[in-house]
């Protein structure tokens, strides 16, 4: 049985289809309600293998309430996919109200998911962790942004050498620019969500330490690493300009 959070719209809507499509058992978490039990509905009439269960990942009593959930409804939990995430939607993070909400959602609260489920994955030796990063994790271009992504890169591959021989295993999607609400501002060529929802559904098949998606931006890695000052100029002109409508 998989929990997948953030279920509700972007990478976690085209996720959860794509695993109901391969026959997963689901727990769907999202904050919102209707769209949450509208898709469990649509993948699930029945309710049989998908149930949908409202979720602050951010709230401590929520995150056990759905571990809680699963329980109860499934028996035991095989995966578990942190997909939940935000940023700062308009303008710059210092300007926001509360930036390090970014760092709570994105970071925080899949550290803390993965202490609930841990215990009974290391006890019965099996059990799957997917957390979903980003290529701002390995190329800054936003600060509150890219330091969330760039924690879940380090805490994810640090996990995964933890749990070597546990049989738990622990796998990083990192995506680049795709089509979801998080993007919506961004003008500039993207492809669907669906890309990120395959990649997850294939480690699952067969387990990967970290699956960078769509392929080109490994590139934009290594050129980040190699030539930085290129890929500033790139940055500024690309990235900043396109998001903020400023240089």
């Amino acid at each position: 049985m998989v929990v997948l959070t953030g279920a509700s719209s972007g990478i976690g809507l085209a996720t959860a289809r794509e695993l109901a499509a391969r026959g997963h058992t689901l727990v769907l978490a999202a904050r919102r309600e209707d769209q949450l039990v509208a898709l469990a509905r649509e993948l699930d009439p029945r309710s049989s293998r998908v149930i949908a269960v409202p979720t602050d990942v951010t709230d401590a009593a929520s995150r056990q309430a759905l571990i809680d959930a699963a329980h109860t409804h499934f028996g035991r939990i095989d995966v578990l996919i942190n997909n939940a995430g935000v940023t700062v939607e308009q303008g710059w993070w210092w300007d926001d109200p509360d930036p390090l909400r970014v760092v709570r959602v994105n970071l925080e609260a899949p550290i803390e998911l993965v202490r609930l489920v841990l215990p009974e994955m290391r006890s019965r030796g099996s059990g799957h962790i997917v957390n979903i990063g980003s290529v701002a994790g390995r190329a800054a271009t936003n600060g509150m942004y890219s330091a969330s992504k760039f924690g879940i890169r380090g805490f994810s591959l640090g996990l995964r050498r933890e749990l070597l021989g546990s049989g738990v295993d622990v796998s990083l999607i990192s995506p680049g620019f795709v089509k979801s609400e998080m993007t919506a501002r961004a003008r500039m060529p993207m492809p669907g969500p669906e890309v990120v929802a395959r990649a997850v559904a294939g480690v699952l098949e067969r387990p990967r330490r970290e699956v960078t998606v769509p392929g080109i931006y490994r590139a934009v890695s290594l050129l980040d690493s190699l030539l930085p000052g290129l890929a500033d100029r790139i940055v500024r002109r690309v990235v900043i300009a396109r998001r903020y409508g400023s240089r």
